[in-house]
């Protein structure tokens, strides 16, 4: 049987423990068993404890007082010491073989687009723990909502997509912040846009001499074709409930359970 797990993924306050939260709430609800992995060696549990966490390995914390780095020097750093014990990972994790594992990623995105640190975990995963990922990014629907930075989050979102190598999914969070500011027509445009549409406003609000780039970045965006969205609201369990059937379907999960065994045939017996 295969094991499934959710990367979650997307820059700082993002909202991915809410995220996070608001999925193993849901997935508990329905009967299901989950655990959130902690991979940021600087969070603390909110809602929901840690049922593995990277701060028993070793703290940012620690590390910053010890070593005295820097917190982006000191976040390499943990995640250098993780990569030498990954055996450390694989007995953690080892326990949970029926469960469903959701792994909260630190915010700092140059550890999957800068170095390989992520996808040399999700290589770990998939290979030698076989695991079946999704990887979600996540972005702030009030920041995309900006046309010149909606490209920047696109960008970003490519960038985790192609380095990881693994199926993803974007989601547009906090959308409950911008319902009141965008109708549901201009929403439909940044769920499922058109990059070569969204150029011209994009540059309006640029300078003249960017606007070949702007257009070589729409260009680059559609044709990835990768720019769809699914969005958020954490305390809309419909919400939560649309996006984790994304997830189940990319996973395979319902596929990777165990077959029940069918019930005993019972034998009529007939008299001679």
């Amino acid at each position: 049987m295969s094991r499934v797990g959710v990367l979650v993924l997307g820059p700082a306050g993002v909202g991915k423990t809410t995220f996070c939260n608001a999925l193993i709430s849901h997935i508990q609800a329905t009967g299901r068993r989950a655990h959130i992995v902690n991979l940021d060696p600087a969070a603390e549990p909110t809602e929901y404890e840690f049922s593995v966490d990277i701060r028993d390995l070793i703290s940012l914390e620690d590390v910053m007082e010890e070593m005295e780095y820097g917190p982006n020097g000191g976040l390499v750093y943990c995640f250098e010491f993780l990569m030498n014990n990954l055996d450390w990972l694989d007995e953690e994790i080892g326990e949970y073989e029926d469960e469903y594992l959701i792994f909260d990623c630190p915010g700092q995105i140059e550890l999957y687009t800068h170095i390989p640190v992520l996808p040399t975990i999700v290589k770990h995963l998939t290979n030698q723990l076989n695991f079946s990922l999704c990887a979600t990014y996540l972005l702030e629907a009030p920041f995309v909502i900006d046309r010149p930075k909606f490209f920047s989050g696109v960008l970003s979102a490519m960038s985790a997509m192609i380095l990881l190598e693994t199926p993803h999914i974007n989601i547009l969070s906090k959308m409950d912040l911008i319902t009141n500011e965008v109708s549901k027509r201009e929403l439909k445009r940044y769920l499922n846009p058109d990059p070569l549409l969204m150029i011209n406003e994009a540059n309006e609000k640029t300078n003249p001499k960017f606007h070949e780039l702007n257009k070589s970045i729409a260009n680059l965006c559609d044709d990835f074709g990768m720019v769809q969205f699914l969005p958020l609201e954490a305390k809309n369990s419909d919400s939560v409930n649309t996006i984790l059937s994304y997830i189940d379907d990319v996973t395979q999960w319902q596929e990777s359970q165990e077959p029940k065994e069918p019930k005993d045939e019972v034998e009529l017996e007939f008299d001679d």
